[in-house]
């Protein structure tokens, strides 16, 4: 039987909430490549994702906004009820400008489109992380 992996305590911790499952597998994936990160949790619902952003407590959630039994806005709004210096990111498909201002009034860190994270996903997370 192998040890268990020490976890690296100066790597950026992060959530994963999406309710698309490869599109969570293709994250982990991406972000398993760079040791400044590490994947603590993922959540395929709002709900969920609360519940794990409260136990966990990661430096980074990344939140995607439609999501089954809550929303992502929603979800967040809860977090940072419970922890108000939580960061969280935003990945989205969406544009709508309507989305951006309700999680801006959530508390959301800051967006990224889906379409740009595999340029700039990592870069986001170690800026959030450092905050």
């Amino acid at each position: 039987m192998e040890a268990a992996a020490t976890p690296n305590t100066s790597a950026v911790r992060v959530l994963i909430a999406d309710d698309e499952p490869l599109f969570v597998e293709m994250v982990e994936a991406l972000l398993d490549r760079d040791k400044r990160v590490e994947v603590v949790g993922t959540a395929g619902d709002g709900k969920m994702a609360v519940e794990l952003a409260l136990a966990l407590a990661p430096d980074v959630i990344l939140m995607d906004i439609s999501m089954p039994f809550l929303d992502g806005i929603e979800a967040t709004r809860r977090i940072r009820e419970h922890h108000p210096t939580a960061c969280i990111l935003v990945l989205t498909g969406s544009s709508i400008s309507a989305d951006i201002d309700r999680s801006r009034q959530a508390g959301v860190a800051g967006f990224l489109t889906k379409d740009r994270i595999g340029t700039q996903l990592v870069d986001a997370i170690l800026d959030l992380g450092s905050r």
